[in-house]
């Protein structure tokens, strides 16, 4: 199985409020918040576990530890917030008011649910109750090894999907791997041994741009990405939809998109929205929750997931 995984954050987060020190560094405030979310402004908002809880977290993901289940006491809500505490700092779950915050924790998790979900029209509790049911791909057609002066395959390593959004390919594990400090192209099976990893390796993906000339689905999701002309041109607007274009580009998004893939994920984050009290009236217009008409900004091919 290799060496054991360096999890960046071992101490455990305990969900009380923490009174927040300010301080203000040339002019900028910046708040400490406990090991959830230190030296930001961003800080200065809700941490992540004074708005959404550990009840809350159970009612999304309800049938995560059925006896059917895959993934059978691997995620956590404890896992979850111990690994945003790396990002929340840089915005993940901390950018705006309450509303944002919630429509952000609730857009991420919506991804993650739809992406790792065994549930189906006449499961028990419904298609949307079953997220966080697998951690790996269950049968891998392939070893997902490319050729990559950069991220070049480890010997014996597989590369199939793990996670909490599903990493494939030895150059995204090596890249989300380079940018966590994991070594993740070594040990691919991190991401299905440690829960906090593999929700860490979801979040950088959401925070960070894996392809040239395109935002992160964080920027495009809370308003902080301005779309250029061709952006415009190409039906790409700040918003829900846009995030699946980023994360999933043609597979889900464009006119040879995956229609049905796209509606559930939709679905996910507008049942996700009530479940978290938002509702689903807060999610905006339906053009900015789809991208049928999208034009994918990195076409993919069979190796780009």
């Amino acid at each position: 199985m290799g060496s054991r995984p360096r999890t960046v954050l071992v101490m455990a987060i305990v969900a009380v409020v923490v009174a927040a020190s300010i301080d203000n560094v040339n002019g900028e405030k910046k708040c400490n918040k406990g090991l959830e979310c230190e030296g930001s402004i961003y800080c200065c908002n809700k941490t992540i576990s004074e708005l959404f809880t550990a009840d809350l977290f159970e009612n999304l993901f309800p049938k995560r530890n059925s006896p059917v289940a895959q993934a059978v006491g691997f995620w956590d809500y404890q896992s979850f917030i111990t690994a945003s505490s790396l990002f929340q700092p840089l915005g993940f779950g901390t950018t705006g008011g309450k509303l944002m915050q919630m429509k952000e924790i609730a857009a991420f998790l919506a991804h993650v649910g739809s992406q790792t979900s065994c549930g189906h029209a006449a499961a028990p509790g419904g298609p949307y109750a079953w997220g966080l049911c697998y951690n790996h791909e269950m049968s891998p057609s392939q070893s997902y090894c490319d050729n990559s002066y950069i991220y070049p395959c480890a010997p014996g390593a597989e590369y199939y999907g793990r996670g909490a959004l599903p990493v494939y390919w030895n150059y995204n594990y090596g890249m989300i791997g380079n940018g966590l400090k994991v070594d993740l192209l070594t040990h691919p099976e991190y991401l299905e041994q440690n829960a906090t990893i593999a929700f860490q390796a979801a979040m950088w993906r959401w925070m960070n741009a894996m392809k040239k000339k395109q935002p992160s689905a964080h920027q495009v999701f809370v308003g902080n990405w301005k779309p250029t002309r061709n952006d415009t041109l190409s039906n790409r607007t700040p918003g829900f939809g846009t995030t699946m274009n980023i994360l999933y580009a043609d597979q889900v998004c464009g006119q040879s998109g995956n229609m049905d893939s796209m509606t559930n994920i939709i679905n996910f984050y507008l049942n996700y929205l009530d479940l978290v009290g938002v509702g689903q009236d807060q999610a905006g217009p339906y053009q900015n929750l789809t991208c049928t008409e999208q034009v994918p900004f990195n076409p993919s091919s069979s190796s780009s997931s």
